[in-house]
């Protein structure tokens, strides 16, 4: 398992009240009404009425031939272009699916669902419900028996762009060469996925490699390729391969004649702005109903995230992906048509819970009293406001994140006894005292078996909201007798004694461990609490506080292996109970993977919380939130 762990440290060191929701059962994609309606993997879905079509989105809307590639740096037409921002930092590098070093945010992303603009995969994740929605593929995956090989079935509807059929041997193929030149995805799932077959034309098996009792490795990563990784056709793979000297040169090839399956291709790019264009000629008409509303979508290349909220503020972005700064200011006080997924307080449905993490070296902190203490007295309200002007919800403490899906994996009540509600001073200074924890000589720290407590707080210098969060943690410290530092250092030294298995740098420091997809939560159990890494003295991506609980270990496998939604419920129960009894890290805050803010100054419709469409505020681009492209209108 170490080595996807390895690959996504990697990466996230590169790009470094709960939010309701009116529907909370899986949301059915929209389909023609030829086409029988599919099912999800989460639930049996209740019908749902499907987006109607908007004015000038139907299938035959354009007369003209679809946007071959441009040479023009003129932008399209306003009315016919959705603008975003946040996504594209520099120019694009390339068009190449199978590589993870394009830059190219607007065609080929991975934030925790997969951009769907040009390539596409066999489903679509939705966070809200955690279900997924079949795009490539029909109907929903199935398990065998013994839960080692998943079944899928392609869409016979579904084309590629030279008008050509996506079939299963599309996929098998495209799984055997990210092996055999050793792309990410490679690196990633070759530990966890045998073989991905094709028995027939449109039938797809994928065989999961099996642990020493002949059991699926990790079950969940086969889910998690299904609605992770592109399908890339066959026949233009061979093209790339013959031309490519080596496996270096397979994943550098900028595929400027890469065949697609999406809505979009690539029709303008240069260092100032990058332009896809609609394929009037798309498969997913079909599937959809109609084609995705705006005709061309585009990125301007701004030099700072200052330049593009600006941009936004003007209206010349619609749909943006960064993080803003008192954002209800935007339509409270300047009066701007701009709105964000939930219209209040945190504005955003959020994913990530960024967390202080515990050195278990560290001389006192191998005591749960002294730990406890420390959470307890964070004033998580102050931490939202000053990390993040409030956009982080008010959670009881647990390992789920703030989806209706992760809140209903556990229940509440059932560890309410354990959880604490923050800036709880007079409980922490009780806890310490009660432990015999005191401050014997008067100097106004505590001692443990005779040495003061006395530890850094540290965080990256590179980032303001981790920055606050921990100078929070620091600050409390003072309140109950505990000498605690702030300390902030340069990413690149950060990153790399976080990292290291036996650092004794760092007493309390700050680590997201991500969220969103079908590994989470489990993965982020696994990732607070698991001792599979405290063999790993280098390049370690989870438990980076040496934590070891053997029943924490043995309830992370049996998720992998349970199947009823009644058992599973209650492993989830027990490991909430004993992380929040050990407290060997706390969440300090939670974010959204993306940030989703829309200006309506010229296209409405956007995916809202209670619009009842259960569309994930996921820009519009990524994983079910796609879905948001075909239910735009003009303004």
């Amino acid at each position: 398992m170490f080595k996807r762990m390895k690959y996504v440290l990697f990466f996230a060191a590169a790009v470094l009240s709960i939010a309701a929701c009116s529907n909370n059962q899986p949301y059915v994609i929209s389909l023609a009404s030829d086409l029988p309606e599919v099912e999800v993997v989460t639930a049996t879905p209740e019908p749902t009425k499907p987006p109607q079509p908007t004015a000038g989105a139907s299938p035959d809307a354009s007369a003209e031939p679809s946007p071959a590639v441009s040479d023009s740096a003129a932008d399209p037409p306003r009315n016919e272009t959705l603008y975003f921002g946040g996504r594209q930092w520099g120019a694009v590098r390339q068009w190449n699916p199978y590589s993870a070093g394009g830059n190219n945010g607007m065609a080929i992303a991975d934030n925790a669902s997969a951009c769907e603009t040009m390539f596409e995969t066999l489903y679509m994740f939705n966070l809200l419900d955690g279900s997924l929605h079949p795009l490539l593929a029909v109907g929903a995956p199935e398990w065998d028996a013994s839960r080692t090989q998943l079944t899928v079935r392609i869409n016979p509807d579904a084309m590629w762009s030279d008008g050509t059929p996506v079939t299963a041997d599309d996929v098998s193929y495209t799984y055997a060469s990210h092996l055999k030149y050793g792309t990410g995805a490679g690196v990633i799932y070759q530990d966890y996925i045998e073989a991905v077959e094709a028995p027939d034309v449109y039938t797809v098996v994928l065989k999961a490699k099996l642990n020493e009792d002949g059991q699926a490795v990790n079950p969940l990563e086969l889910e998690d390729y299904i609605c992770r990784q592109y399908v890339i056709q066959k026949a233009w793979t061979q093209k790339l391969e013959a031309r490519s000297l080596s496996s270096q040169a397979f994943v550098g090839d900028p595929a400027e004649d890469v065949v697609y399956s999406g809505p979009y291709h690539k029709y303008y790019c240069d260092d100032t702005k990058v332009v896809l264009a609609r394929d009037d000629n798309y498969w997913g008409a079909k599937l959809w109903g109609r084609l995705p509303a705006p005709k061309y979508l585009e990125h301007v290349i701004y030099g700072d995230g200052n330049a593009a909220t600006a941009a936004f503020s003007t209206g010349k972005v619609d749909v943006c992906q960064l993080y803003i700064p008192n954002v209800e200011d935007l339509w409270l006080k300047d009066g701007k048509p701009a709105s964000t997924y939930i219209s209040q307080a945190p504005y955003n449905i959020c994913t990530t819970m960024p967390a202080a993490w515990f050195n278990m070296k560290s001389y006192g902190l191998d005591q749960v009293a002294v730990r406890k203490a420390i959470a307890m007295a964070v004033d998580y309200g102050a931490v939202s406001r000053d990390a993040l002007t409030g956009q982080s919800p008010a959670l009881p403490p647990s390992l789920m994140n703030a989806t209706n899906h992760e809140q209903s994996l556990y229940n509440r009540n059932a560890v309410m006894s354990l959880q604490w509600g923050g800036g709880d001073i007079d409980g922490a200074n009780s806890l310490l005292d009660e432990a015999g924890i005191v401050d014997a000589d008067g100097d106004g720290y505590r001692e443990y078996d005779g040495q003061v407590l006395k530890y850094t707080a540290a965080c990256p210098d590179s980032m303001p909201d981790w920055q606050a969060a921990m100078r929070d943690v620091a600050d409390v410290g003072q309140k109950i007798g505990i000498d605690i530092e702030f300390l902030s250092q340069p990413w690149d030294v950060y990153q790399s004694i976080v990292k290291y298995g036996d650092q004794t740098n760092y007493d309390i420091f700050i680590w997201s461990d991500g969220g969103g997809g079908p590994l989470y939560p489990w993965m982020r159990l696994r990732n607070r609490m698991d001792s599979e890494f405290l063999s790993q003295k280098n390049n370690r991506a989870g438990n980076w506080g040496g934590y070891k609980n053997d029943a924490a270990d043995e309830i992370i496998q049996s998720i992998l292996r349970e199947t009823d939604a009644v058992k599973l419920k209650n492993l989830y129960n027990e490991a909430v109970k004993i992380y929040l009894t050990d407290v060997p890290s706390f969440t300090l805050m939670y974010k959204p993977r993306q940030y989703y803010t829309v200006n309506e100054s010229v296209w409405t419709g956007f995916p809202k919380s209670g619009d009842g469409k259960n569309i994930p505020p996921t820009c519009c681009v990524d994983g079910y939130g796609i879905a948001g492209l075909y239910n735009l209108k003009l303004k």
